[in-house]
């Protein structure tokens, strides 16, 4: 945000009425609460968290109904409460295109990928793509694609963390980044994955809380009737059809690409695909994902009343004022419903919002080096326990220091594309590789390799020669632009899926098609076969 921006803000929140960019006493203490509780929760975790698979899967100790909220707490992110919410206040109907994409992904997962993961692999998506495929080359290209992924969503949090609690704490960037980064680092250190589920779980708990309080406030504003609801929003501004779609994305093709990149990308998320090795068995990791639907679903049914109640309640020109993107519409809100003390609360869910979920994040990262690159590329699976662990550790700690300089870089940058350039690459790289090995048998090492690299390179090349890049961010003309659509994902999906097939029909691999059979019955079977001798 630049200084003339910055004094718009501040104008306008002082026209408002708004403690918002002031120090918020009981903002703190709420925040501080919420850390208390989970250091705590960490500590507890920590003295249980002694192998790798209670560092990365919680020991497969975590139950259906617990994961389906870690699901749920690990998928809202900010973008979720805050992005939506703004997008809704500001563009009306339209605004729920990200939250119909983010949800239809769920089903993909629960009928698709979450049982063949469950019985197929043991910490990380490759684990499954190497049971019949060779492990080096897989292991090191999915490896660099889910890192590119947790890096790629982990800058937009980053920023996000910092320009939000600049305005709702009132205190630097650089410190709230910061902060963010070490807290997150302690969570994954020291309680790894079973400390980070039951911060997600709190953090669930707390946002669902958060939104279903103000939503029931913004409806009882209105005799508890949404339809009155949208009715003032259309008397409000009646020249902007606001319950109309069409004006947030009008091209059917940038539609339909964000569609796919969105509800595909879901499936190929490194830090939600391994939320399924956190389960017991492959029940268990079906009934987690219904569980998680529902709440999601829900949240975003609130999250389209609390952006209907900032446009009328607060006013579009507030909202822009304060933040152009529509990202403070919920705080706002929260402040116009129950005062301080209410906007005290929703700014420290905002915090644990980003909190849970880059901790999430840091710790499929941590996975993807120590587990897929140190011990099956570098050691060759001859690590002990002890070593694997400190790898982990070591490589969580590389991970939070990149974040945070990164976030610190990309500082006052609009990087509100980088949220969907990763579903697109995650839809790109790991979800067809995913579906062609467990489905095909006639796929290859070197096809799921071209499959990565093919998705990979395409996406990361088309955003940048899209109109995201070349004008929103750059500021060239529209005619510049070779790239016509805003997401790469109606043309980067389907290529990754054609040249894996393509490749490994010209470069066919007898090993890998005799394989398929075992990997078959182990993915119907799942654990009543783990007694028996591994299909390597």
């Amino acid at each position: 945000m630049n200084p003339s921006s910055s004094q718009h803000a501040a104008e306008a929140v002082s026209s408002f009425g708004s403690t918002l960019g002031q120090p918020n006493a009981l903002a703190v203490l709420f925040f501080l609460g919420f850390i208390v509780i989970t250091l705590g929760v960490t500590y507890w975790a920590a003295r249980r968290t002694t192998s790798t698979s209670a560092f990365y899967t919680a020991g497969s100790g975590i139950t259906a109904g617990q994961n389906g909220f870690a699901l749920a707490g690990d998928y809202m992110s900010a973008a979720s409460f805050l992005g939506i919410a703004g997008l809704v206040a500001l563009s009306g109907f339209d605004g729920l295109i990200y939250s119909t994409g983010w949800l239809v992904g769920w089903p993909v997962v629960l009928f698709l990928i979450a049982e063949p993961l469950r019985n197929l692999g043991k910490f990380t998506f490759t684990d499954v793509v190497t049971l019949r495929l060779r492990q080096r080359p897989i292991r090191i290209a999915a490896a660099f694609a889910a890192m590119t992924i947790v890096i790629l969503y982990m800058i937009p949090q980053m920023v996000g963390a910092g320009n939000l609690i600049k305005l709702l704490f009132g205190i630097h960037y650089e410190a709230a980044v910061g902060t963010v980064g070490c807290v997150m680092l302690i969570y994954v250190l020291f309680g790894g994955m079973i400390a980070t589920t039951w911060v997600q779980i709190i953090k669930a708990v707390l946002l669902l809380g958060g939104a279903c309080m103000m939503a029931t406030l913004v409806l009882g504003k209105f005799g508890m009737n949404p339809v009155h609801l949208f009715a003032a929003a259309a008397d409000k501004y009646p020249h902007t059809n606001v319950l109309a779609p069409g004006k947030l994305i009008a091209n059917p093709l940038d539609a339909l690409s964000l569609g796919l990149a969105l509800m595909f990308g879901t499936a190929g998320l490194p830090h939600i695909l391994m939320r399924f090795y956190t389960v017991p068995n492959a029940k268990a990791a079906r009934t987690s994902v219904f569980y998680a639907t529902g709440l999601i679903g829900f949240f975003y049914l609130l999250t389209f009343i609390l952006g209907f109640g900032a446009m009328v309640l607060v006013g579009q020109d507030t909202i822009r004022a304060i933040d152009k993107g529509g990202n403070m519409a919920a705080p706002l809100l929260a402040e116009v419903l129950g005062g301080t003390p209410f906007l005290g609360f929703i700014a420290a869910v905002a915090f644990a919002t980003i909190l849970a979920v880059v901790a999430g994040l840091t710790l499929s990262g941590s996975a993807a080096i120590s587990h897929d690159l140190w011990t099956h590329v570098i050691r060759r699976t001859t690590t002990h326990e002890r070593e694997q662990l400190f790898v982990a550790r070591l490589s969580s700690i590389a991970l939070a220091v990149i974040s945070v300089m990164l976030g610190i870089i990309f500082k006052g940058q609009n990087v509100a594309f980088m949220v969907g350039l990763a579903f697109a690459l995650a839809a790109s790289t790991t979800f067809p590789v995913l579906v062609l090995s467990i489905f095909w048998r006639l796929y290859t090492t070197h096809g799921a390799v071209a499959s990565i690299v093919v998705g990979l390179g395409t996406t990361i090349a088309l955003i940048w020669l899209s109109p995201t890049i070349q004008v929103d961010i750059l500021q060239h003309s529209a005619d510049t632009v070779l790239f016509p659509l805003k997401n790469p994902g109606l043309v980067s999906i389907p290529l990754s899926f054609i040249v894996g097939i393509i490749v490994s029909l010209l470069r066919p691999e007898a090993s890998a098609q005799e394989q398929y059979t075992a990997l078959s019955e182990r993915l119907h079977l799942g654990s009543l076969l783990d007694h028996q001798t591994s299909i390597h």
